[in-house]
Parts: C-alpha cells; sequence; structure tokens
C-alpha cells in the first residue's frame, strides 16, 4: 500500500487553563545528575484534544475525516492492525480523504492532569477484553481459543492488548466539547466512531449538527436519547458477530435497530452485510477494508 502525503502534522485544540493556588513545593530527582523544584501550583493546560492529520496528494473533494476512538483506546486503533495489515486510517489515505486522527482529553498525547477528575482511571484486562470485545468465551482465554469463524487475529491479542490506556469514567462532556472544537477548527466533516467514541460523537452532534457531513458508528455504545432524526445527518452504524452470546450486546442491538427505526438517514448494517466473524473491533479484524468499504458506500446511499 503506497500514497504520497501533501502534508501532515498535529496540533491540540480544546480545553482550559487551569489555575492551581495549593500545595507545596518539593524537590525531586529527575535523573541521576539533575535535581529540581517542583510547584504544583500555577497555571496548567488541561482537558484538550490531540489531533494528528494527514492530507494525501490526491485529496478528493468533499469533507474530511475525522477518527474518534472508543474507551480505553487512543488514536492509535485506526492505525495499523495487531497483526501489521493496514489500519483505517491508512485505507482512508488511498481512498484520498484527508484524515484527523483523534486521542482525546486524557488519552494518549492529550496526555492528563492528576487529581484532576474525580475517582481512579481503570485499565481494561485482558481477561476483560476477551469476553467484552466478543474474542472468545471466557473459557477459552487461557488457550487462546475464539468463537469459531472469529475474524480478529487472535494471534496477536497481547499486541492488541498493549493499546490500552486507562481512563477515567466521567470525562465523556470534555471530550464532546474537544471533538466539537476539532470539528469547529477544520470544518464540517465524516466523523468515524467507535463504542463510547459513539457517545462522544452523539454529544457533540446534539449541540452542533451542522458540523457533521456523515457518521460511520462502530458498535456505538451510546446514542443519542430519542431517535428525532430531523437535523441529523446520514448515519450508518456498523453491527458485529457473535452478538447472541452476551445479553448486554443483544440490548445494544436492539438499541441500534430503535434508533434506525424509520429513519431515511440512518441504516444498520449488521452482520449479514459483512463476512461472519466480526468482532467489536470490526476496523481491526482481517476484513477490515470490507467493511470500510461498505460502511462508506452505504453512508453515499443515504439522504443528505
Amino acid at each position: 500500500m503506497s500514497y504520497n502525503l501533501k502534508d501532515f502534522g498535529s496540533y491540540t485544540v480544546g480545553g482550559r487553563h487551569l489555575h492551581v493556588t495549593e500545595g507545596t513545593p518539593r524537590k525531586v530527582q529527575f535523573t541521576r545528575s539533575v535535581s529540581f523544584t517542583v510547584d504544583p501550583r500555577g497555571h496548567f493546560a488541561v482537558e484538550h484534544a490531540y489531533v494528528q492529520y494527514f492530507v494525501p496528494q490526491d485529496r478528493r473533494p468533499g469533507p474530511p475525516v475525522v477518527l474518534v476512538h472508543g474507551g480505553g483506546m487512543s488514536g492509535s486503533c485506526w492505525e495499523t492492525t495487531p497483526d501489521g495489515r493496514p489500519g483505517w486510517l491508512h485505507l482512508l489515505l488511498t481512498h484520498g480523504f484527508e484524515v484527523h486522527v483523534v486521542d482525546n482529553v486524557e488519552r494518549g498525547r492529550a496526555g492528563f492532569a492528576p487529581s484532576l477528575w474525580d475517582g481512579d482511571p481503570i485499565l481494561r484486562s485482558l481477561e476483560e477484553a476477551w469476553t467484552l470485545f466478543r474474542i472468545g468465551p471466557a473459557d477459552g482465554f487461557a488457550t487462546r481459543t475464539p468463537f469459531p469463524g472469529q475474524l480478529f487475529p487472535v494471534r496477536h491479542f497481547e499486541t492488541f492488548a498493549r493499546q490500552f490506556v486507562p481512563r477515567w469514567l466521567g470525562t465523556t462532556p470534555l471530550q464532546s466539547t474537544a471533538l466539537q472544537a476539532v470539528l469547529e477548527r477544520i470544518g464540517p466533516a465524516l466523523v468515524i466512531c467507535h463504542s463510547q467514541g459513539a457517545e462522544v460523537t452523539f454529544d457533540a452532534l446534539s449541540t452542533a449538527p451542522e458540523l457533521f457531513e456523515g457518521i460511520i458508528a462502530i458498535e456505538p455504545s451510546g446514542l443519542p436519547d430519542d431517535a428525532n432524526h430531523a437535523p441529523n445527518p446520514p448515519i450508518v452504524i456498523c453491527a458485529g458477530d457473535f452478538l447472541d452470546t452476551d445479553s448486554d450486546w443483544q440490548t445494544r442491538a436492539i438499541g441500534w435497530d430503535w434508533f434506525a427505526q424509520g429513519a431515511k438517514t440512518v441504516r444498520v448494517l449488521g452482520a449479514t452485510a459483512f463476512t461472519s466473524g466480526n468482532s467489536h473491533m470490526m476496523m481491526m479484524d482481517t476484513n477490515n477494508a470490507d467493511v470500510l468499504d461498505r460502511a462508506l458506500d452505504a453512508l453515499a446511499t443515504l439522504p443528505a
């Protein structure tokens, strides 16, 4: 796979300055030979998003694409698959799309500030990911025995787990505000989101629908509170396989169908739309290129 870039770079957007007035300076050892006095008081840049952007030489007309990761992940989930195949970032660039990859508030290169948010961050275990992402049954984890027909690259599951990052559970409103700031900077865009990133995306949609040209939501774990689609752009929801193995996933699937019911601008692509065997991580499965192409094609058929 090859393409030429006209431009690429990064920027931070959104957030605020936090003024801390309490705390006691203390001396710390930065390296074996350098010590320094650290003062916890002062002004700090917090709650911003980090975005890396790529503009192909042969950029196609139309809006840019913004990639929004899910919970416990960062923008790296869009770059390459665990087994080294091109991720959706590279596939979109070969299609000629300008792409902006978000590390949202407190994730990846956006960084975080200690003690800024309530509670402790959580980090997903391999065991949790194995069952939650529907890679295989719980009793198959030790031997890495997946569901029959599983399309996730199971042999590289440990490589995938190295992408997990700590997350706080109460920062979704901050992430939605940061996403809106991204869109305000670059103009209306096609937003592709995954899992918890869909809640972030739909919350931003509710406050600034004019900034969205379309949405592709990969197994969204958050939807709008009502099915009023009047101001919405075209929306494609992609659903994987093995949903019948867990009651929570069955409930989510019912919600996706409810959201699309009677809406001309919303379409759900279920497991029958793709090669059977998709996990929750559809952008990493062995048919990830086909999933993306079918989602883009479906989006193009919906009324704006």
